[in-house]
């Protein structure tokens, strides 16, 4: 299962961030799909997760500000009123079934700079 992400790059602060991802392959469901973040010298974290009930998840660093959404093989994350604190790699991750087996997928990640 590939995955292509769209978005990040640089935000001025008190803006927003759009981030989606999209899921090719030989996808026969998904479970659930998200967006994690890691910052330099931290453990990379939860943004957000929804899954294929639509039941969602937020991270604590984030709640309020995020908002998690998903159509077919595509989950968009938008961020409002981003702060240098959220500067960091984010990677979409999506979990499911294919074929034969439960697959696990990460994005190869998308720099996310919130500067002025």
């Amino acid at each position: 299962v590939q995955l292509q992400a769209s978005g990040g790059g640089l935000v001025q602060p008190g803006g927003y961030l759009r981030l989606s991802c999209t899921a090719s392959g030989e996808i026969v469901s998904i479970d659930d799909m998200g967006w994690y973040r890691q910052a330099p010298g931290k453990q990379r974290e939860l943004v957000a997760v929804i899954g294929s009930s639509g039941h969602k998840i937020y991270g604590d660093s984030v709640k309020g500000r995020v908002t998690i959404s998903s159509a077919q093989n595509t989950v968009s994350l938008q961020m409002n009123s981003v702060n240098t604190e959220d500067t960091a790699v984010y990677y979409c991750n999506v979990k499911g079934e294919m074929t034969w087996r439960p697959f696990d997928s990460w994005g190869q990640g998308t720099q996310v700079t919130v500067s002025s």
